[in-house]
């Protein structure tokens, strides 16, 4: 009678702790009431619950002092659908993802991008997708000496924007990319019941304002987050020690790493997250028509001076350097090991023995072969498939 007693006692505790799974399990967040959510659907596929675009950055990071954003679900939202809309261009024809798609690490597979009368922009797209995250990247760290507290990082190639918001602001009224006014952006999208509302849960208000446009734009890419990849699986396991052998590397593509922190990482960084080195002249040219650095500061000193990008999905993001003049990764890696041109501005790392001559790294087609295979270990397979960074319209 016991035994039956302890029996029953058990089923109905398994039974209890199993309707209080599947409680947890069915929890939902309504965000929208039925009117507004009638409004949100008439054009968007957004779920009437919460999409979460919080920014976890794995332990690696967080001891190097990098420090993930704090993001606003609505207001990531509103950027997400900014992101996505063709209102954002004067004649309504391309929007931020036609420069920047997600499959691609949120970068253009061509040299040059298409603005909104189909003239053709002056440089190459900018990967999004390149960083661990903009805000924690950017803004640094380096708290436990592997690396130098980074300098500040700034916007475009030329990094003549101090902010995602002022880049943001910068191509939308760009006469070539979207051609838009802000203050006429705003009018435009005040008219859309679907943004009434989007604006009202972000700002509580349904009057539209530029910097709300920007401001939801930087929140959005703000919470674009690239950490899931081969390199930081192996990062991780070696406890942050990028020199140690990767477990889950071939031996060809450990040997590209080792090549890759000895040849390039003292203005890419070792980690992936943290640059050392945020402009430089890399020896593409003798002779420099577009200036680059030096046609924002007059300084000829700064002439052929480009951001240092990072290179976080870098086998996404062809082509390469601030022309696109590069369509593969092999290309990229020959010019620094037999291309570089003896620029006066050439970076100091770049020279041999800090001459005036071009360094030349000689290295064996098996160790080009190897370099090229590390760099595809940085692709972040969730990032350009995650439904939260999609096209919402339909």
């Amino acid at each position: 009678m016991k035994t039956r007693t302890i029996l029953a006692l058990l089923l109905m505790l398994s039974i209890s702790l199993a309707s209080c799974v599947k409680d947890t399990v069915d929890v939902s967040y309504t965000t929208y009431s039925d009117e507004e959510y009638q409004a949100i659907s008439a054009v968007l596929n957004l779920p009437n619950d919460r999409v979460d675009y919080e920014v976890k950055l794995p332990q690696h990071m967080l001891e190097l002092g990098m420090a993930p954003p704090a993001i606003n679900n609505a207001k990531a939202t509103l950027g997400r659908v900014l992101f996505y809309d063709n209102k954002l261009s004067r004649n309504q024809k391309v929007n931020c993802s036609s420069c920047h798609h997600q499959e691609l690490a949120f970068s253009d597979n061509k040299a040059f991008s298409e603005g909104f009368n189909g003239e053709l922009t002056p440089r190459n797209s900018l990967a999004l997708g390149s960083v661990a995250n903009f805000k924690s990247s950017y803004e640094g760290g380096g708290g436990n000496g592997i690396e130098p507290f980074s300098q500040p990082q700034f916007f475009f190639w030329d990094e003549r924007a101090h902010s995602i918001a002022e880049q943001s602001a910068m191509t939308i009224q760009d006469d070539i990319e979207m051609g838009m006014n802000l203050h006429e952006l705003s009018g435009r999208l005040a008219q859309e019941p679907h943004y009434r509302v989007l604006f009202s849960k972000a700002y509580n208000t349904e009057a539209v304002q530029p910097n709300m446009i920007t401001d939801a734009l930087q929140e959005f890419i703000n919470s674009i987050v690239s950490t899931r990849t081969r390199f930081d699986e192996g990062l991780a396991a070696a406890k942050g020690d990028a020199n140690r052998p990767f477990s889950n590397f071939t031996q060809q593509e450990n040997l590209g790493k080792m090549l890759f922190i000895h040849n390039c990482s003292s203005c890419h960084g070792a980690n992936m997250s943290i640059s050392p080195e945020k402009l430089a002249n890399n020896g593409l040219d003798v002779e420099y028509a577009d200036k680059g650095v030096g046609a924002i500061t007059g300084n000829p000193a700064d002439n052929g001076k480009f951001k240092v990008p990072f290179l976080r999905n870098i086998a996404l993001t062809g082509p390469y350097m601030h022309d696109g003049r590069f369509a593969t990764l092999e290309e990229v890696v020959e010019h620094y090991n037999s291309g570089l041109q003896m620029h006066p501005n050439l970076d100091h790392r770049l020279r041999e023995n800090h001459s005036n001559n071009p360094k030349r790294l000689n290295l064996t087609n098996e160790e080009k072969a190897a370099l090229v295979a590390f760099l595809k270990t940085l692709t972040d397979e969730e990032l350009v498939t995650a439904s939260r960074f999609e096209d919402p319209f339909k």
